[in-house]
């Protein structure tokens, strides 16, 4: 059975195994694709797919293709078979700030006139720490069992230089697996009462755009 899985992988074939166009063209028809969120990683993935499920939403089954492509490099070429001059589809995407280039320039490919384009300053982990606040971070990483190996962490002579913000955001990389995890732990606590972020003004754009 088609799926949204299908779907993405049929387009990375494409994009990168120099697959025909054929199998993603025809599984967008069938999934009624009408928008490519373009991520760098699969932290971000995480991220907006819990945020979404949050406020009731399932995008895969409203046609979104939530796409996380292995770092803002591959922005180009998924760009380029995704927007106007490909399988037509809207783009939107999330971005660190360093990466900004990288997707300006892969909308430009797509024959986008205008980015929309949701820019983090640092990274997403970083955003989301800073809208929750340390104290609460924290808290969510002892509710996740993971307490003890934070103290162990923090007594590492590299940390005692960085403030408890740069500590934990350090923390959340350390391994392997982690910033996926803590994409849906920090996602799922945001509520409407924080400030905005990178992350929810993306997701308000798409419910906005269904």
């Amino acid at each position: 059975m088609a799926d949204m899985e299908s779907f993405r992988a049929a387009v990375t074939a494409w994009t990168f195994g120099g697959g025909p166009a054929e199998p993603a063209r025809r599984l967008a028809d069938d999934l009624g694709v009408r928008t490519a969120v373009l991520l760098e990683g699969l932290s971000d993935s995480a991220a907006l797919d819990t945020l979404a499920a949050a406020h009731g939403r399932d995008l895969a089954a409203e046609g979104v293709c939530v796409l996380p492509m292995g770092g803002a490099m591959n922005v180009g070429r998924y760009a380029a078979n995704l927007g106007r001059d490909g399988l037509g589809l809207r783009l939107t995407g999330l971005c660190d700030e360093g990466e900004r280039g990288y997707y300006e320039r892969g909308w430009q490919l797509a024959g986008a006139a205008a980015p929309d384009i949701h820019v983090c300053v640092a990274d997403l982990e970083d955003e989301l720490i800073r809208t929750l606040g340390v104290g609460v971070v924290r808290e969510l990483v002892e509710d996740q069992g993971d307490g003890r190996a934070l103290e162990v962490f923090l007594r590492q002579p590299a940390q005692r230089v960085r403030t408890a913000h740069q500590q934990l955001h350090r923390f959340l990389s350390t391994k392997s697996g982690r910033k996926i995890h803590y994409g849906h732990v920090l996602a799922a606590a945001l509520t409407p009462g924080h400030p905005a972020t990178p992350l929810t003004a993306l997701l308000a754009g798409l419910l906005a755009g269904l």
